[in-house]
């Protein structure tokens, strides 16, 4: 479980096939606060320590990626160089900074817009028509990992929306949000308490 609180930036030093892929995530974190087993959300996705390394400050750890979850998240994220957004799981008597976070990607979704306004970024990030159902107004999204507030939403004649979202100066310096792009594809998870209340709904609809 976590909360969308990004505590580090991450670079992928390698990338090697052993049948799962094999990454080595080089991060400015402790080695000793990182646990074999342990559970690390890189850009959203939730994966396991298998090895780790290095010094106070410049750790590296490895990871596995299932053909399962590279199918499922942006492409070309699993790179060597790539820049990953970090959050250790969540500890009991932590502080429930943004929302909870499960770690697995529901959709990808399309940045179709950012402009400068203030000092902060508005970003509108098109969602798929199987998605939109789930966001509202107000309510909450992880995108990359990052838990953020949804400020708007569109509706699209094809099913699709677009909601927008505001990005102020700390969260573009501490998270990969600020080198966002027109056509750059992030990784979206939709709010827990949304999916269930989307089922309930369903259920009532059938009764």
């Amino acid at each position: 479980m976590f909360t969308g609180i990004v505590t580090a930036i991450g670079t992928i030093a390698s990338a090697a096939q052993r049948g799962d892929l094999r990454l080595r995530i080089t991060a400015p974190l402790d080695p000793a606060r990182i646990a074999i087993g342990a559970s690390i959300a890189c850009s959203g996705v939730c994966l396991t320590v298998v090895e780790r390394g290095g010094s106070a400050g410049d750790a590296w750890f490895d990871v596995d990626v299932s053909g399962e979850t590279v199918s499922r998240t942006v492409p070309g994220m699993w790179e060597e160089g790539r820049r990953l957004n970090l959050e250790p799981s969540l500890r009991l008597g932590d502080e429930l900074g943004g929302h909870i976070v499960t770690g697995h990607v529901d959709s990808i979704g399309e940045v179709v817009l950012v402009r400068q306004e203030g000092g902060s970024w508005k970003v509108a990030i098109r969602a798929r028509a199987e998605l939109a159902p789930f966001i509202a107004e107000k309510g909450s999204i992880t995108v990359d990992g990052v838990s953020l507030t949804v400020n708007d939403v569109r509706d699209r004649p094809d099913g699709m929306c677009d909601f927008l979202l505001n990005i102020i100066p700390h969260t573009a310096e501490v998270t990969t949000l600020g080198m966002l792009s027109v056509g750059d594809a992030v990784n979206l998870e939709i709010d827990v308490l949304a999916r269930y209340l989307k089922r309930m709904q369903g259920l009532a609809a059938a009764d």
